[in-house]
């Protein structure tokens, strides 16, 4: 292959510090900043190089950004996509100021470094210089940057879907987050695409009791019952389900380490990717975790209701299963509704897709191994699949074996290492040219 007259990574940190410093908390409501200020940045980096982005703004200051690039008319396109809010960050809680974007160790620091104005800095550098040298992409492309993925989607790609489908009118596959990134396991660096998701079930119980002073007797209290609730479900052991992509990804991991069967030995298979197994553990069952309650207005008041938030997430296929043993295990007196329902994704690791990622991961890091893995958290993809299109979590990045990545996401000391962002740059430069 000829050497390029551009260097894709050029850009790529200045970008992401420039998104970082742009405050997108996402609360889960409308209290935050918005993404408006990040969306007309995006924008306005596209229009310089001649691709004119649309935007899309369902509720004030909730925006997003699409873009073709390429023959908008060419069936068979890929959509490159990634999410512009962030989650919100205590500055008191952090050794650098979360949107001060500072460069310190080799790092760039902030709210979003991996999550994800990291990639959307690699999109915007690599789309940047290739328009710059007229190098259009071997496939057309859409680009989408959206409001709320952090809060399920509901004023970005959900609506998006619904009200402008005719924006992703031939795109048939896609790529985001969280996927591309390197492990270390048994001394191997061993990149992990994103073939399959969790669902999500954001569940909100209510236990309904009856009322009075706090100095009697009462066997119908709503907050026992809502903490007997509570403790029964973060406390559930919920047994083992390997599904088609962690199954993949096991046995190769089963033959590195000299384990004879996956079957019997998931939990210590899991354990040799080190930090990452915090998230790889979740992904072989289903889980759901109680984080919030809220009842009573008095000290010795009883009250008549208690409410408990869980975060439930269900295995591709399993979703039957969850809900019933969810409701198997809530006293007769607690209900539950749901906040958030969206599905479970899974995709085979295979395709011109799949090779053209592992091929350019390899160029960069021919010593590797690229394998695919369930993502325990939701993106974007939800929505894109109900669109017919097959989604993938391709996010390269190339990290230090020591550094507890997982732990960033929605963390504290949140930061992506400098060479990593360039890493990501060159090889989504190359994958594009395989496409």
């Amino acid at each position: 292959m000829p050497t390029k007259p551009y260097v894709p990574e050029t850009e790529v940190t200045e970008i992401c510090r420039d998104l970082i410093r742009i405050d997108t908390s996402n609360y889960g409501d409308d209290s935050g900043p918005g993404e408006r200020v990040a969306a007309e940045y995006v924008a306005a980096r596209l229009s310089e190089v001649g691709i004119e982005p649309q935007i899309f703004e369902p509720s004030r200051g909730r925006t997003s950004v699409v873009a073709h690039w390429g023959d908008p008319h060419i069936q068979n396109r890929l959509l490159i996509h990634g999410h512009l809010d962030v989650v919100p960050a205590a500055k008191a809680d952090w050794k650098i100021d979360p949107f001060s974007a500072e460069v310190h160790d080799g790092y760039v620091w902030g709210r979003g470094a991996v999550d994800m104005k990291d990639f959307d800095a690699a999109i915007l550098a690599v789309v940047r210089a290739r328009a710059r040298a007229e190098r259009l992409p071997a496939r057309p492309v859409t680009l989408a940057f959206t409001a709320d993925e952090e809060a399920g989607s509901i004023l970005g790609a959900h609506p998006l879907v619904r009200e402008r489908a005719e924006w992703f009118e031939g795109c048939t596959e896609a790529i985001g987050e969280v996927g591309g990134f390197s492990a270390t396991v048994a001394g191997r660096r061993i990149y992990l695409v994103e073939t399959a998701e969790k669902g999500l079930a954001w569940v909100r119980l209510r236990a309904q009791g009856t009322t009075g002073h706090g100095s009697m007797r009462n066997p119908d209290n709503a907050v026992t019952a809502i903490a007997e609730a509570v403790a029964a479900i973060g406390r559930h052991e919920w047994p083992l389900r390997i599904t088609p992509t962690m199954g993949a990804l096991l046995e190769e991991v089963a033959r590195l380490t000299g384990h004879d069967t996956v079957e019997d030995n998931v939990d210590a298979l899991v354990e040799h990717f080190g930090h990452a197994a915090r998230m790889l553990a979740a992904v072989v069952r289903n889980t759901a975790n109680p984080t919030m309650l809220d009842s009573g207005y008095k000290h010795n008041v009883i009250p008549g209701e208690a409410t408990a938030s869980i975060d439930g997430r269900f295995l591709p296929g399993y979703e039957d299963e969850f809900f019933a043993t969810l409701r198997s295990l809530l006293p007769d007196n607690v209900s539950y509704e749901l906040l958030v329902h969206d599905r479970a994704l899974e995709t085979p690791f295979d395709g011109p897709l799949v090779e053209a990622m592992c091929a350019a991961l390899l160029t960069e890091d021919p010593d590797a191994t690229v394998l695919p893995y369930l993502m325990s958290g939701g993106t974007d993809a939800k929505a894109w699949s109900q669109l017919g299109i097959r989604c993938f979590g391709f996010s390269p990045l190339r990290l230090p074996p020591d550094l507890d990545f997982t732990s960033l996401f929605h963390g504290v000391d949140e930061r992506v290492p400098v060479d990593g962002l360039e890493f990501s740059a060159r090889v989504l430069d190359d994958f594009l040219d395989r496409i």
